[in-house]
């Protein structure tokens, strides 16, 4: 299991009806939802001087490991996440997906995506802000 120790944020999931397949558990797809979800918020907490209309990032890469099935009557469903690597042009950001089963902590999935700094004017991927380093660094620490 992920040592959720080494974790500052999680945010609450709300599974919706929709979110369950034909297996009546959460659809492989909509784990990157709740990863995306949780990372809005993150980014608030970690970052508060983040402008969305100015700083953009584009996400690179994603990856998720699906461990065991995560159902709409999980008790206390939650995305755990942090800051893993800070790059020169991007970052990666880790995420695992608990719930509580009879006082213990499953792990459903764990993951990460890789977010590049990316600049609206020119198009093109730019070096990651001091700032953004900065906040995201002592956020962890």
């Amino acid at each position: 299991m992920q040592d959720l120790s080494q974790f500052k944020f999680k945010y609450p999931i709300q599974m919706r009806w929709k979110d369950m397949d034909a297996l009546g558990h959460v659809n492989n797809a909509v784990y990157i939802t709740y990863f995306e979800v949780a990372r809005g918020y993150y980014m608030m907490e970690a970052a508060p001087g983040w402008d969305w209309h100015k700083h953009m990032f584009l996400i690179a890469n994603v990856e998720v490991a699906y461990q065991k099935e995560l159902r709409l009557s999980a008790s206390k469903a939650e995305v755990w996440m942090r800051t893993s690597k800070i790059g020169n042009k991007s970052f990666e950001l880790e995420y695992v997906v608990v719930s509580e089963v009879k006082g213990q902590t499953v792990v459903h999935a764990s993951g990460t995506t890789v977010q590049v700094m990316f600049d609206l004017q020119t198009k093109k991927t730019t070096e990651i802000h001091n700032w953004v380093r900065e906040g995201l660094t002592a956020y962890e620490n």
